[in-house]
């Protein structure tokens, strides 16, 4: 079977694995030193357009699987000696900003803190999309739910910290 098959691309099994896996680690990670964010959450004083707190687990399940697929996209260009380094430092880079973010808003409820460190993970995931956009072309908008979410996120952020520490 030949690499390429008109325009499809042989399916890498193990690299997809692990690039859906890494982001749902990382998330699950977040879950084990924070185990008690749904509790932290109700427990808040929240605005009118807050989710439940079970809309999270599978918000954040379909968005950690969709960047997962969409580094993929990018990893494997590898194969064609494509330099991706730079996006995926980018993309590892917003990874962490993400993890940290529960650690900051749940772990230690420094709301205001969190909200301005979610300021920086949407510019990094801005940056990520821009960088797998000039590899992957408009696959990179994969990323556009989770930018939204994240916008989402910042504005629930926001009310929650003015409601909370104001």
């Amino acid at each position: 079977m030949s690499e390429k098959s008109g325009n499809k691309k042989r399916i890498r099994i193990i690299p997809l694995f692990v690039s859906i896996i890494i982001p749902l680690l990382i998330g699950w990670l977040s879950t084990l030193l924070v185990p008690n964010m749904r509790s932290i959450y109700e427990s808040l004083i929240k605005p009118p357009f807050s989710p439940p707190a079970m809309v999270f687990p599978i918000v954040w399940t379909i968005l950690y699987i969709i960047m997962g697929i969409c580094s993929y996209k990018v990893y494997i260009l590898k194969y064609e000696n494509i330099d991706v380094s730079s996006a995926l430092f980018v993309y590892a880079i917003q990874l962490l900003l993400n993890f940290l973010w529960t650690i900051i808003f749940f772990g230690f409820k420094l709301y205001a803190l969190a909200f301005l460190e979610l300021i920086i993970l949407i510019i990094f995931v801005i940056l990520t999309i821009k960088r797998f956009y000039e590899k992957i072309g408009n696959k990179a908008f994969l990323l556009i739910p989770y930018l939204a979410w994240l916008v989402y996120a910042g504005v629930l952020n926001f009310f929650i910290w003015m409601l909370n520490e104001m």
